[in-house]
């Protein structure tokens, strides 16, 4: 699974709080309580591990706290022929890995997650077939210039696109996600008051920035569209901020039926207005229940997920005028350089396309 950032169930669940709040009270400047619930984020897929599974914990809507993280617990992954793998706690806590060598997904198996707390608590999710994905049979882009942007170079953008087949047989469910991974020499930033510029420290190695859409949730199904072609499947459009090339991996899932209507849930949810009648986030149903308390809420979903992937560089040179450039960034010498962290927005590990 993608990350969500902290978690777009965790988003959720506060934003019902908010909600709760507005229609019973008025507004308190204190703390709002609710029951406290595990928050799950992860994944198996048919893809090179390791695998991560996200444990995390609602906690009292204040401005100081929003959750914390679910340590201590023992976290397995099984299928139905007997595979099973207990991950590993990664500090500072509340994240659990398989080894690198560890159980792989398998197109045709099931798979479960099961959590034991160390307050006792135990946790199981529904078991999820993996089907495999089919192929990306074409990944492209074009070129338009739209209006609403502030100058001509933000109306300016590729969009990307996909072309893939539906399999014969029906009750296929995709998912599609984007990941763009852009070098850059520059690991730390500051605005200098007064300047147009930033002040900025180098990388110690090299390293590439990571953007996602982590509010972007693309989904379809074939119900209307069985064993057909999928054509000119909406992906993302890349922005005019460079003449360089821009490079894109996309990956197509298979998901279940259930990790569908969650995720259509889940993007009915943040779509939202904010009004009186829009869906609570209660409505999100997951795929976990709590065994040993069934009344005990768990939010979030565990799935098993077919993937395809294909990579992309748009050649943005055809943009007209001057691209809608960033701030610059001065590199003071001498200077210390910045260590490049792996994390969800930054790596030092070079793309596995990468050709420059």
């Amino acid at each position: 699974m993608n990350s969500f950032g902290k978690g777009i169930w965790q988003y959720a669940v506060l934003l019902l709080m908010a909600l709760v709040v507005s229609c019973i009270t008025e507004f308190q400047p204190d703390r709002v309580s609710i029951a406290t619930s595990l928050i799950v984020e992860g994944q198996i897929t048919d893809q090179a591990g390791p695998y991560t599974v996200k444990l995390t914990r609602t906690a009292d809507y204040s401005y100081a706290s929003l959750n914390l993280l679910e340590t201590g617990a023992v976290v397995t992954i099984s299928d139905n022929l007997g595979n099973k793998e207990t991950l590993t706690e990664q500090s500072p806590g509340g994240t659990y890995t398989t080894a690198a060598n560890g159980i792989r997904g398998v197109a045709g198996r099931s798979y479960k997650l099961t959590i034991q707390t160390k307050a006792g608590k135990q946790y199981e999710s529904e078991a999820e077939v993996l089907q495999a994905a089919p192929p990306i049979t074409k990944l492209y882009y074009e070129y338009s210039i739209e209006s609403g942007g502030v100058n001509f170079a933000q109306n300016q953008g590729w969009n990307v696109y996909i072309d893939t087949k539906d399999p014969e047989a029906p009750g296929n469910y995709y998912k599609w996600n984007w990941t763009h991974y852009e070098f850059t020499a520059v690991c730390s930033t500051k605005e200098i008051t007064g300047q147009s510029y930033l002040s900025g420290l180098g990388c110690c190695s090299n390293c590439w920035n990571i953007t996602r859409c982590y509010t972007c949730i693309n989904l379809s199904s074939d119900v209307n569209i069985n064993g057909q072609a999928i054509s000119r499947q909406s992906i993302m459009r890349v922005p005019y901020k460079s003449t360089s090339k821009y490079y894109l991996e996309v990956q197509q899932q298979a998901i279940s039926k259930g990790a569908y209507e969650f995720w259509k849930s889940v993007k009915g949810l943040v779509s939202n207005t904010g009004g009186l009648f829009d869906a609570a986030p209660s409505t999100v149903q997951g795929n976990l229940h709590c065994i040993n308390d069934p009344a005990t809420l768990v939010y979030g979903y565990f799935g098993a997920t077919g993937i395809a992937e294909q990579y992309i560089n748009v050649d943005r040179s055809t943009g007209q005028g001057t691209p809608d450039l960033d701030p610059p960034v001065v590199i003071p010498t001498p200077s210390p350089c910045v260590v490049c962290e792996n994390s969800l927005y930054r790596t030092p590990i070079q793309p596995r396309w990468w050709q420059f």
